[in-house]
C-alpha cells in the first residue's frame, strides 16, 4: 500500500499558488494536526511500500508523533519522502527526518533567479537555495528539486550550468498554472504582468531537459526526470494505478473503486475506474498498453502516424513532441 499525508502549512502563500493551504499557523495549531493524523495512522495496516509527505511544508510540523505511528507500518524497503522548503533545511531537521525512516527527499527550488524567487515570495535566494540542497545532500543520497517554468519576467538560464554541481538525483519541472484564485493572477488581471507565450515555455522545457539529460537524468514521466534508479516510486505507482491512502486536509486517495478527496468519498464504476488506472500510464515512459481497448487504437495510431506516439505492438509511448501535448491525447482517450 501506499501512502501519502498532506501538510497545508506555509510560512506565506507564493503568489502562483491557488492549491489548500494555511498561512501563519500556531505551533499549537500544527501540534494538534499531526496528532489528529497519527491517529489516523494508527488505524492503518501494513506494509507500507512507499510514504509521500506533501504541503505545503510539512517540516514546519514536528512530525515525530507521526513517524512514531508509521515506523511500523514500513516495508523493508519503503521509499519514504519528505517536501521541503528551502528555508527548513538545517541539520536539525534534517537529523530528525532521518531518524524518523525518511530516505527522499524533494526541495521546492521553483526558480534559480533572485527577482523570481522574490517575486514568487518564496524567501530566499539562488544561493541560499543551492546551500540548503548542499547540506540537504550530506544527509540524504536520494534528493531532488522542483522547478516552474513560465513565470513572467524570469531569466534564470544563465544559473542552469550551476546545477551540474549539485548531485540531483531527482528534478521535477513543471509548466505554470495560472490559477484563477492565485495571487499572481490578480497581478496579471490588475498590473499587466505578462506571461511567457506558449512557444517560449515550450522552449524553455526543452532547454532544461536537454541540460539534465546532459547531467544524467532522463526524463521517466512528462514532467519527472531522474538518475535511472531514482525515479519516484511513490508517484510511479500512482501512474501505475496502484491503491493510495489520502491522510489530510488537502490529500487525495484511491482504493478500489472509492475516490477520496479532502475526506469525500465518491464511488466510480468499473470500466471508469479500469480506464482512470490505465491511461495515466501514458504519462510515464512505460507508456500505454491499449490492449482490450480496440476504441483506442484508431486515435493512438492517428497520434503516432503524426509522430506524437511510437507504437510497440500495442503498447503506446509519448515521443518529445508527444509529451508536449499529452492532456490532448488523453482527452481524446476519454
Amino acid at each position: 500500500m501506499n501512502l501519502y499525508v498532506h501538510f497545508p502549512f506555509c510560512r506565506r502563500k507564493c503568489t502562483y499558488c491557488a492549491l489548500h493551504s494555511r498561512a501563519g499557523s500556531t505551533e499549537e495549531r500544527r501540534a494538534n494536526y499531526v496528532e489528529a493524523l497519527a491517529r489516523r495512522a494508527a488505524e492503518l495496516h501494513g506494509p507500507l511500500s512507499t510514504i509521500y509527505f506533501g504541503g505545503g511544508s510539512p517540516a514546519l510540523c514536528d512530525l515525530r508523533p507521526l513517524f512514531a505511528v508509521l515506523k511500523p507500518l514500513m516495508a523493508e524497503n519503503c521509499e519514504f519522502t519528505v517536501e521541503l522548503h528551502p528555508l527548513d533545511v538545517t541539520r536539525d531537521a534534517l537529523a530528525a527526518l532521518r531518524a524518523g525512516g525518511v530516505n527522499r527527499i524533494s526541495m521546492g527550488v521553483q526558480s534559480l533567479d533572485d527577482a523570481t524567487l522574490a517575486h514568487m515570495g518564496r524567501g530566499y535566494t539562488f544561493d541560499e537555495a543551492e546551500s540548503a540542497f548542499a547540506l540537504v545532500r550530506e544527509y540524504f543520497d536520494n534528493a531532488g528539486i522542483d522547478l516552474i517554468v513560465g513565470y513572467p519576467m524570469a531569466s534564470d538560464g544563465a544559473r542552469l550550468e550551476r546545477l551540474a554541481g549539485w548531485g540531483l538525483k531527482h528534478c521535477s519541472v513543471y509548466s505554470l498554472i495560472l490559477e484563477e484564485r492565485s495571487i499572481l493572477a490578480k497581478m496579471v488581471e490588475r498590473q499587466g504582468l505578462k506571461l511567457p507565450s506558449d512557444d517560449e515555455v515550450l522552449d524553455r522545457i526543452r532547454e532544461v531537459s536537454r541540460f539534465l539529460k546532459s547531467i544524467g537524468l532522463r526524463r521517466y514521466e512528462i514532467s519527472n526526470y531522474a538518475v535511472p534508479g531514482f525515479e519516484c516510486r511513490h508517484n510511479m505507482a500512482v501512474w501505475r494505478g496502484e491503491d493510495y491512502i489520502g491522510l489530510g486536509e488537502g490529500a487525495q486517495g484511491r482504493i478500489g473503486l472509492t475516490r477520496t478527496a479532502s475526506g469525500v468519498a465518491e464511488t466510480v464504476s468499473q470500466e471508469t475506474d479500469e480506464k482512470e488506472r490505465r491511461l495515466f500510464r501514458l504519462r510515464t515512459i512505460e507508456g500505454l498498453d491499449a490492449s482490450g481497448h480496440p476504441e483506442w487504437i484508431k486515435p493512438l495510431d492517428k497520434f503516432a502516424d503524426e509522430g506524437l506516439l511510437a507504437k510497440t505492438d500495442e503498447v503506446y509511448r509519448l515521443t518529445e513532441r508527444g509529451s508536449e501535448v499529452c492532456d490532448s491525447i488523453l482527452a481524446e482517450l476519454v
